[in-house]
């Protein structure tokens, strides 16, 4: 299909006076970037905002593998997506729903799209300290709270894996009139094992986004939005030729095409899924190091309605380490590297192409690691969601007056910029919400135990932009 066709004509001999500049010159650095195969829209090679050749072939196997009536190719990640989506389901001045453990492409999105968001907080965990489910009756709360409330927006999984009732949550909303929309970014791998949780769509969300790249063999940036609404279709389409580039990388594209090319072959994930269960066996010889929903862990020790096993989260929550010194440890003396680090955990993040190697190697870690620590309370920053107090609305903080504030002098103000920490990306203040000592505590606490808190302005920590 599309990747052959690329290959093909970069054998053709015929020379490119179009873009790209480098004019598939793979001469220019010594072969390593692919430029034989980087197109632009020329003839007999499809244009991904109007597919009807050789595009529209990947769309129709991506539709076919997620079981989804339409799947729009995204280059330039899950974000471009969600903006989108969020975009073609809303009309300016809408009031939404929003899980307050969203990425902040939501919250630009909210921004952007001029919507009044109204936040469901996920309980936390007190075991491991991360984001449980959202669940339905929460859900059915805020939306008989909030009548007039036109979208809800769950992220599921959640980084760390955890998953929400979709489908009946999706069957509260859509008793209501209100569509649901899954950031479904870490769950691109659902549909390939009965192993994994149901997907969004599957589930009767209205639509999601899967992040391709996140968990399966595929190049940064590459994503999919999903939906089987036809009455979205064509407004998808609108707007992701606003938010989507008007030159989408075919390397890219070929790249989406080889990943779910490597999705039909079953056998892979049913050794995936071994090694997942091995790794899980020998969790169990843990002593004081605990791993989410693995070893000696259970699913129903937590508030999950399901959980993702692809996702490995190990605690030192009550150890003489925290999660800082456990992330370098493991990328020091085993040389392995980590997706996150929080205060008393860190995040691995497993998927289809991993090796029995490395399953071996980060078992024989945790195992020599445990063998080391020590029981012993640290004094570590366990921040937890709460419900922020919004003085303005973040689509109205643009154009208002402000100043940098330093951070302790900052208590009780309305803060003009977005502050989180990365990953995940979740925001710890957002545009709009007065800034508490708590919130200053936890930014203050964060930074010290070595987490890489961000801000929009990107004065933080010493300073944060507020409204005068």
């Amino acid at each position: 299909m599309l990747y052959d066709k690329l290959k093909l004509y970069s054998e053709s001999g015929v020379y490119p006076f179009h873009m790209p500049g480098h004019k598939r010159n793979p001469m220019l650095c010594d072969g390593i970037m692919p430029y034989e195969i980087d197109l632009t829209e020329i003839d007999g090679f499809d244009n991904l905002h109007n597919a009807e050749g050789c595009i529209l072939e990947v769309q129709n196997l991506a539709e076919k593998l997620y079981n989804v009536k339409k799947a729009f190719l995204l280059v330039n990640g899950a974000t471009g997506g969600i903006l989108s989506a969020v975009r073609a389901m809303t009309n300016r001045g809408d009031k939404v729903l929003v899980a307050r453990n969203s990425h902040k492409s939501v919250y630009n999105a909210l921004e952007l799209c001029g919507l009044t968001p109204k936040y469901i907080v996920p309980k936390v965990d007190k075991e491991f300290g991360i984001n449980c489910s959202i669940t339905p009756s929460q859900a059915e709360k805020a939306i008989m709270e909030n009548p007039d409330a036109k979208l809800l927006i769950i992220t599921s999984p959640t980084y760390e894996g955890a998953v929400s009732d979709i489908k009946e949550i999706s069957r509260i909303a859509h008793l209501h009139n209100v569509s649901v929309l899954v950031d479904e970014a870490h769950g691109a791998h659902f549909p390939f094992s009965k192993s994994f949780p149901s997907e969004a769509v599957a589930s009767g969300a209205d639509a999601a986004v899967a992040s391709l790249h996140k968990t399966l063999p595929s190049l940064t940036q590459t994503a999919l939005l999903l939906t089987s609404n036809e009455s979205l279709i064509n407004s998808f389409a609108e707007n992701l030729a606003i938010f989507e580039t008007s030159s989408p990388s075919y390397i890219f594209m070929s790249a989406i095409e080889k990943c779910l090319e490597f999705c039909e072959n079953a056998s892979a994930f049913d050794e995936y899924i071994k090694r997942l269960n091995s790794f899980n066996e020998k969790c169990k010889s843990l002593k004081k190091i605990k791993v989410l929903c693995y070893g000696n862990d259970e699913v129903k020790n937590h508030r999950f309605f399901d959980f993702d096993i692809s996702k490995i989260t190990v605690s030192v929550r009550g150890l003489d380490i925290n999660g800082t010194q456990l992330a370098e440890i493991l990328r020091n003396d085993f040389k392995i590297e980590p997706e996150m680090v929080c205060s008393d955990y860190v995040l691995l993040i497993s998927t289809v192409c991993d090796t029995d190697e490395g399953f071996a190697r980060l078992i024989n870690a945790l195992q020599i690691i445990d063998s080391k620590c020590s029981v012993k309370e640290l004094n570590a920053c366990r921040y937890s969601i709460t419900m922020p107090k919004i003085a303005v609305k973040p689509c109205e903080c643009s154009g208002k007056d402000g100043e940098f504030c330093l951070l302790e002098h900052s208590i009780d103000k309305i803060s003009l910029e977005y502050v989180w920490a990365y990953p995940p990306g979740i925001p710890i203040i957002a545009k709009g919400e007065i800034i508490t000592q708590d919130i200053a505590n936890i930014i203050i606490a964060q930074i010290a135990s070595g987490i890489n808190v961000c801000s929009t302005k990107g004065k933080i920590p010493k300073e944060i932009y507020c409204c005068i």
